[in-house]
């Protein structure tokens, strides 16, 4: 059970202004840090009520405040930042607190197992078994800034498709096939249009059917082979086919399982026709 919170563990500090305090005896300032010590015994106390056995907070935890918490069975985490606090509040299911008197308003996040693991010279918490069971935390390592820069877009851009895929769950075959099978679709109403028109549609189809070039250029093989043999499994009506770029030809995508999101297709050719567009009309 995981009480989070963002709250000052040290004695609470009330500005006053031109006031000062004079202590005669030793005893008195004896009495005043005892008067501290039995305030903050009263803040761990409400703490304890709430029934966690972990308390995290964004700030830190002095020394006094966290033997109180050892005495009882609490164990005690300080210093998270802003976004780990966010993250863990997202994740375990637990409202972040700033205050303890309402023990019954404040809700506990859960884990089944919290451990302190290394990664290469780093100390780090990992949190295991959390209430949204998908949260997981993606640790990148790179020799310079520059790799995990670029390891971090990559990652996010994968995930962004994630995301879309999730969101909409419809798919189209991948390596070049949907935009060879758009490419005749295309080419076909070029034909069927008569005037000038016709020339800028069949524009938009040549501009489709670069797309399975730059895939076989980036796969290291003969763009024009390949292509040529793609647009002649497409016209003898096996639409299915794409590029194989492990093996290096053309391959049944259904059979390989290559797929691609259908939301994000769409919005990369309505990005890139409108771009054209804009250009066109400068």
């Amino acid at each position: 059970k995981i009480l989070i919170a963002n709250t000052p563990m040290d004695a609470d500090k009330i500005k006053v202004f031109g006031s000062k305090i004079k202590v005669d005896t030793v005893t008195k300032i004896a009495e005043l840090e005892e008067a501290e010590k039995q305030k903050m015994k009263e803040k761990v106390e409400k703490i304890a009520k709430h029934g966690c056995n972990v308390f995290i907070n964004r700030q830190l935890i002095y020394n006094y405040p966290e033997q109180l918490f050892s005495m009882k069975g609490i164990m005690a985490i300080e210093h998270a930042d802003f976004e780990g606090v966010e993250r863990l509040s997202l994740v375990t299911g637990g409202d972040i607190a700033s205050t303890f008197d309402c023990p019954g308003e404040t809700k506990l996040g859960y884990c089944d197992l919290i451990e302190e693991i290394m990664i290469g010279e780093d100390r780090l918490l990992k949190f295991s078994g959390v209430a949204v069971g998908e949260a997981c935390t993606i640790v990148l390592r790179g020799a310079t800034q520059t790799i995990l820069d670029e390891a971090e877009r990559s990652l996010h851009d994968a995930l962004c498709v994630i995301q879309q895929t999730v969101k909409d769950q419809r798919s189209i075959n991948g390596g070049g096939a949907a935009e060879m099978l758009m490419a005749d679709a295309v080419s076909k109403l070029a034909a069927r249009t008569p005037g000038k028109e016709a020339i800028a549609i069949e524009a938009f189809s040549r501009a489709l059917r670069a797309l399975p070039n730059i895939i076989a250029d980036n796969g290291g093989f003969d763009s024009s082979d390949l292509v040529a043999q793609l647009r002649a499994k497409h016209t003898e009506g096996d639409h299915n086919y794409g590029l194989d770029m492990v093996n290096g030809k053309i391959e049944d995508m259904t059979k390989l399982g290559i797929t691609e999101s259908y939301r994000v297709k769409k919005q990369v050719l309505t990005a890139a026709a409108e771009a054209a567009e804009m250009i066109v009309r400068v």
